[in-house]
């Protein structure tokens, strides 16, 4: 795709939702929750260990890829706290751009607090560091897919060798990290190498230049290292004469599929953004946006409809300010498919990005690292997967005129207290024998500590009495079932307090 300085700089348990009526195919695991253990592929869906569809539905955090050599943010918060808000908003994968620098002998991060936050990370390696987010991810639930997303911490490259960082050392690379999570299904994939485009081609046989031939090579790499990963493989930037978006172009495809040596394994992954990173002929179709089905068809979303294999839309983002990036990103929604409809059967993805120094697109977060931004967020609703009913309906279930007992429980959790400020989780969980329509949950503070954002719920404060409304997306709670919202608050320092929840 066509970068703008500025984007050059930069570039949830798993929260998934099986489709319904699908039975375990594995007896042995069919006990797992969603999404346990390292995922493979059957047609166009991602099946878990115990063979239920699953659904990414997640968000890119970049900074491995800079010069700081780690994610971004954690100046400013604890790594933890962020992941915490992550799952509570829904999101269950984290893609996670790196580049080769990060696997140089003892490259050291930049830019990490550790005065009262981030302390466990003082004096890690890069690599490290990164064993931690992936260790904590794990613990929350959340999966991960690492992203190879440049050469080195200089800036994108159009193929995926360099003079300086030859095909030799990419692939070393790539099993290197693949054999460091061996065993660690937190780990589901590996990005292979980020927006290959011009001269880059898919199927032209040069193999100094063909993208297809060299990801195979790359991909049978890792399988060699680690059998169990998914494989991603983003598009170029032209074929045949039809140029897009880089990484977006995945129309060599139909004549030209990457083969690999474990079946099962392969998943394309396509890029695609709003004006506000550059325009496009397609924006200004009079037709627009009902023109945009028919350019996502062709570029990439045939894959998926000729269930040739699963499409993994790994980066998509604007900043929402120009009107025809909101019509745009409406569009694409819809044409992803909502969870509530398909459940697994879907377009995978992750938006870019977390991050909300991402020139021109923003992010999830505001400037302060704090903030959610509710509108572009809210946007998201319909494809994230933030929870599953893993069983038919029990006693009380729908369909059943018995009625019975709606009751729920709630824990509250702080994630980070950094002395001025603090992160906090709410789980709420199902306690009675009926679905719930709708939750509230209310405590009281022992000190003078105020709600400073809260996000998957709504609030009202009174006095140190704080009660909280779930959102539209996350009422609805199945029987055994569970959902999250996370806040932040000011000052820090206060114990978690203890609170009551009310069902519907």
């Amino acid at each position: 795709m066509y970068r703008t300085l500025r984007r050059a700089l930069c570039v949830a348990a798993a929260l998934l939702l099986p489709l319904a009526g699908v039975q375990s195919a594995r007896a042995d695991v069919a006990a797992e929750a969603a999404g346990g253990g390292y995922w493979h592929t059957s047609g166009r869906q991602i099946l878990d260990a115990a063979g239920q569809p699953v659904r990414i539905a997640g968000i890119n955090w970049f900074g491995f890829e800079t010069a700081n050599h780690v994610v971004h943010g954690l100046w400013a918060r604890d790594y933890k706290s962020m992941i915490d808000q992550m799952k509570s908003l829904g999101y269950n994968t984290i893609r996670m751009p790196y580049s080769d620098d990060i696997l140089k002998p003892g490259t050291m991060p930049d830019s990490i607090n550790t005065d009262g936050k981030n302390t466990d990370l003082r004096g890690l390696t890069s690599l490290q560091v990164l064993d931690r987010i992936v260790a904590y991810a794990g613990q929350s639930g959340l999966k991960i897919v690492l992203d190879r997303h440049r050469p080195d911490a200089a800036g994108q490259s159009a193929l995926w060798y360099t003079a300086s960082v030859p095909e030799s050392t990419w692939i070393t690379n790539l099993k290197a990290l693949a054999t460091r999570y061996k065993g660690n299904s937190t780990v589901i994939g590996i990005d292979l190498h980020n927006e290959p485009h011009d001269p880059a081609c898919w199927g032209c046989g040069d193999t100094s230049r063909d993208w297809r031939l060299a990801a195979q090579r790359a991909g049978n790499a890792v399988l060699s290292a680690n059998p169990e990963l998914l494989i991603m493989v983003e598009g170029v930037q032209s074929h045949s004469g039809v140029n897009g978006w880089w990484g977006g172009n995945l129309m060599g495809v139909a004549q030209y599929p990457v083969q690999l040596d474990v079946p099962n394994r392969l998943v394309y992954s396509a890029h695609d953004y709003a004006t506000s990173v550059a325009q496009q002929s397609w924006f200004s179709d009079p037709s627009f946006p009902a023109n945009m089905p028919g350019i996502w068809d062709k570029y990439w979303g045939y894959i998926f409809k000729q269930n040739i294999a699963p499409v993994w839309l790994g980066e998509f983002g604007t900043t929402l300010q120009p009107s025809v990036d909101q019509k745009w990103l409406a569009e694409l929604v819809k044409y992803l498919r909502s969870t509530s409809a398909y459940g697994g059967d879907s377009f995978h993805w992750t938006f870019w990005s977390w991050n909300p120094n991402s020139g021109d697109t923003g992010g999830i977060l505001k400037d302060d690292w704090q903030t959610v931004d509710s509108v572009k967020d809210g946007y998201l609703a319909s494809i994230k997967a933030p929870g599953f009913d893993a069983g038919g309906p029990g006693p009380g279930g729908p369909g059943d005129p018995g009625g019975g007992n709606a009751a729920c429980t709630a824990v509250y959790t702080v994630g980070s207290d950094w002395g001025g400020g603090f992160n906090a989780e709410v789980k709420v969980t199902n306690a009675g024998s009926v679905p719930l329509k709708s939750w509230k949950v209310t405590w009281t503070w022992s000190g003078s500590q105020k709600v400073t954002n809260m996000w998957n719920a709504s609030h009202t404060q009174s006095g140190a009495t704080v009660t909280a409304v779930n959102a539209a997306h996350n009422g609805s709670v199945p029987v055994g079932g569970s959902a999250s919202f996370g806040l932040g608050g000011a000052p820090g320092g206060g114990a978690a307090p203890s609170v009551s929840c009310t069902a519907a």
